[in-house]
């Protein structure tokens, strides 16, 4: 197994390097540059072509890729043109905030999704079974971002029982229980907008597996020497449907990570998402391709992680 993960880890470098080339030619294809929105009448042309060259925007395409790749290689994403702070100091704050929502989100999906799959699929065609099918239904056709402003208007604005934007409160001392209570408070209601639609694919999954198990021998084994139907369901029937949703939870994390750009931009929350739209708006081209570089190698290691999980959990696919 761990042969394995190494030459998976291997055959990561030369992805990265072909990401990290498209990604760069992509940026140098976008109409403008950081300093196009600072031409006005009191700015004159010659002095926006100095800083222009200055920041090596003039520069071939291959000799600004190779300063980059080079920096970015130490950790040296470069300077934002927009927020006037190293790149990776920038990202470094933005991505706590949206690691820590990502965590919130997938521990309340699966809070939620884990007990309405096992249960709908154990009574098939209950009053209780049809409420979650809806409850589905529901999930795949809401878009996020109009669930999202639902939320934030009725919980928010009207009941105002939650914040309706930043990560904290600006009057707490950092460091102090209230301060993390608050960062705390603040992410509840985005990640719980973001968990109640998330949910949809992990209850189908587990609901159409719980009903497939139920017929199989190793099921009919266990009831024939007098198991419980309680233990069937949680330890035989529950581990074996479990195993789509285990090879899905790599990919479902790095999916929150990249994926919470509505999520954020709507709850005005600093993460990552918002990030990133704000620097396409501005072309702030070093944190576009940082971005972009992050959250592809991010979705590589995803597809190592779920691969990973599910030699843990079956046994009888482990890796040799």
């Amino acid at each position: 197994m761990w042969k394995t993960i190494v030459r998976r880890v291997i055959l990561m470098i030369p992805q990265i390097f072909i990401l990290s080339v498209f990604i760069f030619i992509l940026a140098q294809l976008m109409p403008g540059d950081p300093f196009s929105g600072l031409i006005n009448p009191n700015m004159d042309g010659a002095t926006i072509d100095k800083m222009r060259e200055a920041a090596g925007l003039n520069d071939p395409w291959t000799t600004q890729y190779v300063r980059w790749i080079t920096n970015a290689f130490h950790g040296d994403f470069g300077k934002s043109f927009l927020y006037k702070m190293p790149v990776s100091t920038l990202i470094g704050e933005r991505a706590i905030n949206t690691i820590l929502l990502s965590i919130v989100t997938v521990i309340i999906t699966y809070l939620i999704a884990l007990p309405l799959g096992l249960l709908a699929g154990r009574y098939k065609n209950s009053w209780f079974d049809k409420l979650v099918v809806i409850y589905n239904f529901f999930s795949f056709a809401v878009p996020v971002f109009i669930f999202a402003l639902i939320m934030l208007f009725v919980f928010g604005y009207r009941l105002d029982w939650f914040p309706t934007t930043g990560s904290v409160s600006s009057s707490v001392i950092p460091g102090t229980g209230a301060y993390y209570w608050d960062k705390f408070y603040h992410l509840i209601l985005p990640a719980i907008s973001q968990a109640l639609l998330a949910t949809a694919v992990t209850i189908q999954y587990l609901r159409s597996e719980v009903i497939d198990s139920q017929g199989l021998d190793y099921v009919r084994t266990a009831r024939s020497k007098g198991v419980p139907t309680n233990r069937v369901y949680t330890r035989h029937i529950f581990r074996n449907a479990s195993l789509p949703i285990a090879s899905q939870l790599g990919y479902e994390i790095t999916g929150l990570i990249s994926g919470s750009i509505v999520i954020e931009k709507i709850f005005g929350y600093p993460g990552i998402g918002k990030l990133f739209i704000d620097s396409i708006l501005q072309r702030d081209y070093t944190v576009i391709t940082a971005l972009i570089l992050i959250l592809g190698i991010a979705t590589l290691v995803g597809t190592l992680l779920s691969d990973i999980i599910m030699s843990l959990v079956d046994p009888r696919i482990r890796i040799q």
